[in-house]
């Protein structure tokens, strides 16, 4: 990349942080560029749709993921381990409005450049997941998409209620309950209503 052309996408980078924070990922690409002095279509030449611009600006948060499950991979229980991460997860999620709704739009779209960013934390929470299924702590028919779904329904609803900020905690914990094994009744797996 030209010395130019990486200034612009420096700035359009910052600006979409900036405006993403401010008024959540539906914020408006023509603001960003006019704030990093480009016009619109150098946006777009940089970033041919929304879906890109998120993945460039939230890598840095998925990096920091990335590396916090690395770190939690051989935590002694595996089943804290996941649970924390999940809720780092979650804080991640919350920082900028509209990115979970914007996640979960992509859960089954491989094709769109948000896999780019959804895809490795999949990868990495079914690492954390595997660990605490096989020491027996989570339901076998857990699946790591299922509670990446449940994750970003729970930033959805810490969103919607600022004047909360506990909810996600709390949402978090009620979700996980649910996740361990349930006590067998004569060989068959007791349902509970959660």
């Amino acid at each position: 990349m030209r010395a130019d052309a990486r200034r612009n996408y420096e700035r359009l980078l910052a600006e979409a942080r900036g405006a993403f924070a401010e008024h959540g990922t539906d914020a408006s690409l023509e603001d960003v560029a006019r704030r990093a002095g480009v016009g619109i279509g150098t946006l777009y030449r940089h970033f041919p749709n929304r879906h890109a611009l998120l993945s460039a600006v939230f890598e840095d948060a998925v990096s920091d993921l990335l590396s916090r499950a690395r770190e939690l991979g051989g935590a002694a229980e595996p089943c804290a381990a996941l649970v924390t991460w999940l809720g780092e997860v979650v804080e991640h999620a919350v920082e900028y409005r509209g990115l979970s709704r914007a996640l979960m739009s992509v859960t089954n779209d491989d094709s769109s450049a948000l896999a780019r960013c959804s895809d490795p934390i999949r990868e990495a929470g079914g690492a954390l997941l595997t660990r605490a299924q096989e020491q027996g702590t989570i339901r076998s028919d857990v699946a790591i998409g299922d509670l990446l779904q449940l994750t970003h329904a729970i930033a959805l609803a810490a969103e919607e209620t600022p004047s909360d900020p506990n909810l996600a905690p709390r949402l978090l914990h009620l979700t996980l309950k649910g996740l361990k094994p349930t006590p067998t009744l004569q060989g068959r797996e007791e349902r509970r209503a959660f």
